[in-house]
């Protein structure tokens, strides 16, 4: 690419804007050219209003960037909005109407009718939405969301279950980090020597988003998908990487190695296209027993992958397994970091 893309990072002092922040900082097609914030953060440095909880350095490109406020007229061909759920509906609207591709990451728009819920590899065609929300909202920006950070890694797993043999019902547990709640989510005093069987919203969306992503296109309208999730969630102590337990039931017999077969073999568009993103496996076999598990697997492929494992058979449906994934990068900023890509190669941009 001759010419960088200018992106902006709407709550680029959160946890996922940290992310947003460091993924984007050395991207080959991108350049942050902007950096927004709530009312206490704009006009203040980078370095001095952001609280940073990564590994890694800010970037130093992008300490002394001063912050602005969450208003249109950013200069940036493509907005990643990681703005909290209470302001980003309103917000996210008013920077599409003003001509801005808005890459989300909160739940408020996801279940639009049409606002395409987006996993590059999973439902690519689902970006045929855009010109229908363009002509019903008369905008002509575009509101693109990623799925539930649980959801994200589970409909992964699903994918080539649902091509190669049908899904007929399923339940999942899952047991999600802590950096899943954002910085100031959880208490210590709540999570240490605990787990909390109860997370707001989280099971509905598990249970309604899959059916949505997984659904088919049909004359400017997405047909949900016709299987039935049944989910249970929980917060654990673990700092990066949700765990799932999933046991499923298949509308057509499967062997068990046709059923590792077609996980282990799943690719799809980006990795055809050869995205800087993508993962060239989006979802890992392990073979141990005792894998996957967050702290040894969350990082694989930079984070961008699902790992499967203990993946065998269920005395109450067809198969049973346990997937990982991360959940700030893949799970949040990575994926719409990687849907960003898909609408440069596809020509949205």
């Amino acid at each position: 690419m001759k010419q960088k893309i200018p992106v902006a990072i709407l709550g680029a002092t959160g946890l996922v804007g940290q992310r947003l922040v460091q993924m984007l900082a050395d991207h080959p097609w991108f350049e942050i050219s902007a950096l927004a914030a709530s009312a206490h953060s704009a006009g203040k440095r980078y370095a001095d209003a952001v609280k940073w909880h990564l590994p890694t350095e800010i970037p130093p490109g992008v300490r002394e960037r001063i912050v602005g406020p969450c208003e249109p007229g950013l200069n940036a061909a493509i907005v990643f909005s990681a703005l909290p759920g209470a302001v980003a509906g309103s917000t996210e609207e008013a920077f599409a109407r003003a001509g801005a591709l808005v890459l989300s990451t909160a739940s408020a728009h996801r279940m639009d009718d049409d606002v395409p819920l987006l996993i590059p590899e999973v439902n690519p065609e689902h970006l045929d939405l855009i010109p229908v929300q363009r002509a019903r909202r008369n905008w002509g920006g575009a509101i693109l969301c990623k799925a539930n950070c649980s959801t994200i890694h589970l409909v992964l797993a699903l994918k080539p279950l649902a091509d190669a043999f049908g899904l007929r019902r399923l339940v999942v547990t899952t047991m999600q980090a802590i950096s899943g709640a954002g910085a100031r989510g959880v208490s210590s005093i709540e999570i240490l020597d605990n787990v909390l069987p109860y997370i707001g919203g989280e099971e509905p969306k598990l249970e309604t988003e899959p059916l949505k992503i997984l659904g088919r296109l049909e004359r400017g309208a997405i047909v949900p998908a016709e299987f039935s999730i049944s989910a249970h969630c929980n917060r654990v102590a673990t700092q990066d990487g949700h765990l799932e337990t999933v046991s499923v039931e298949l509308e057509r017999k499967a062997s068990l190695q046709d059923v590792r077969r077609a996980l282990a073999e799943f690719s799809g568009e980006p990795q055809q296209l050869r995205l800087p993103t993508a993962p060239a496996h989006p979802i890992v076999v392990r073979d141990e027993p005792d894998r996957p598990q967050p702290r040894l697997d969350r990082d694989a492929e930079r984070g961008m992958a699902t790992v499967i494992g203990r993946l065998r058979e269920c005395n109450v449906l067809d198969y049973k397994f346990v997937l990982l994934g991360h959940n700030t990068i893949r799970g949040a900023a990575g994926g719409n970091i990687l849907t960003a890509e898909m609408l440069v190669a596809k020509k949205y941009i």
